[in-house]
Parts: C-alpha cells; structure tokens; sequence
C-alpha cells in the first residue's frame, strides 16, 4: 500500500478532485479551520510510462501536480488563499528515454514553479513527509514548503538518490556509503541527520505509519495546524536557516548580499 494514498485520506477525508493523472491524489478539505487543498504522488501499475509506475515523479505526474497548483491560485484570486499540503512519498523522478524526449524536467519545473508561485502569493505551503523524499522527485513535490514536517519511522528518507545509484556515482561500496554517512550529515538517508541541517520543522512520532487511524491522523493534523499558525503571514523560506550544520550556508548569503 502506498504511504502517500494511506495518509493524504487520512487527513483530508474527501472526495478525490477529478481531472488528474491517476497517480496524482488531490483532495480539497481544511486544516485549523482554513480551506486547503492536499496533494500527493501515488503508485499507479498502469500508467502509460513504465518508468513512473512505482510512484516516481514522471512527466504526467510533473505536470499533474503543476496543474492542481495551478488551479488553487486562480480560484483564490481575491479571496483566502488556502493551504497547500504536499504529501510526500516519492522513491525518485522517472528514468526512461520516453520521459527525456518528452520533456520531463520542463514538467518537473512547471510543477516547482506553480509551487514557488503558490507560496509568493500567500497560499501556505506545507510538505509532510510520510515516506521517501528522493531526488528531482522531492525537488518537484514539497521541497517548496515553508515547513517541512516528517513522520519519525525508519521508513522516510530523504536524499539526492537511492545509496546503490549513490554509491555507484561516488565509486564506493554501500557499506563505505554508510560509513561516510556517519560522518558527513549531508551524505546520510536518516532523518536525524536532515533535521540538523535545519530543514525539518518537526519530526512527528505514530504508532501506525502504514494504515493510520483517527488516532494517527488527529495527531498529525495538529501538528500540521501548528505549523499553518507559525507560517504567519511569511512568503519565505528562511526559517530553514540558522542550524548548526548550515552556517555556511548563512555565511554565503551574507557576502552575496555584502557584494550585491
């Protein structure tokens, strides 16, 4: 069973909006009293590329998503904006030859685009993590987020790629992978490690990842509700600076801005 198809009925508890890709979930509800819509990436067998049928991140899936975000900012045009919840579990973008000729990184922008769009013109954005956030994948679905929150279970793992394509790249066993893991935060698949580089808002324990219940799912939108209220009125994403393991990265800013 697919963690995102579990949780995104979980929380919404909706009617699937029609018009989408099979493997593109989208569900309009609320979160703390506030319309919002949620959105998810899910394993569809018979889709017609091979290559996303897993629950990748192809170029149906690119522009799918694209497309609810699309429709979230022109129906709130003058009104609310409401909130947009990106449930991630995503093991990769598609790898195939159909999906280069067919443009999937013009597909993958035009749904980070939508997102980032989204967020400047004040709809809230929040990217809970349930299972795998890998690669361009994560990058089109929920790394936009203002606040990113993840489920604390073994099974979510965020990085650039799986560790045997990782250590294929890197010309190194998965055994000397892991050890370097141990050592370079950044180079790690656990969350502990990604937290200390700032980006996670919070870490969210459940007694029932794979098939969550009422329990689960009120626990998780507290959370989620929290984290709606500590977005404010911000259109930004610099509450992911200030970690330990990111002054460098604030470093950075500050003599660009010092050049600029």
């Amino acid at each position: 069973m697919s963690r995102g198809l579990q949780w995104i009925h979980a929380l919404a508890q909706g009617p699937e909006v029609a018009g989408f890709p099979a493997s593109v979930k989208v569900i309009d509800g609320e979160l703390d009293n506030r319309p919002a819509r949620f959105i998810a990436v899910v394993p569809d067998p018979h889709n017609p590329f091979p290559r996303a049928r897993q629950g990748e991140v192809g170029v149906l899936e690119g522009w799918g998503l694209a497309k609810a975000v699309e429709q979230a900012i022109e129906a709130d045009q003058g009104g609310q904006p409401r909130v947009l919840v990106a449930v991630v579990d995503v093991p990769s973008q598609a790898y195939g030859r159909r999906e280069e000729a067919l443009g999937i990184h013009q597909a993958l922008a035009g749904a980070v685009d939508a997102y980032a769009r989204a967020r400047l013109a004040g709809h809230p954005l929040l990217g809970l993590l349930v299972g795998k956030a890998m690669s361009g994948a994560f990058l089109a679905h929920g790394y936009q987020a203002q606040r990113l929150i993840a489920l604390d279970d073994p099974g979510v793992m965020v990085h650039a790629m799986g560790k045997a394509a990782a250590a294929r790249i890197t010309l190194r066993s998965v055994e000397e992978l892991e050890a370097l893991a141990a050592k370079v935060p950044p180079m790690a698949y656990d969350l502990a490690n990604y937290a200390s580089l700032g980006l996670l808002w919070e870490r969210v324990p459940v007694a029932a990842i794979e098939q969550p219940g009422e329990a689960e799912a009120a626990s998780v939108r507290e959370v989620l509700s929290r984290a709606l209220r500590d977005i404010g009125d911000s259109r930004d994403l610099r509450g992911r600076l200030g970690a330990s393991n990111r002054a460098l990265s604030s470093q950075v800013r500050e003599r660009l801005r010092a050049q600029w």
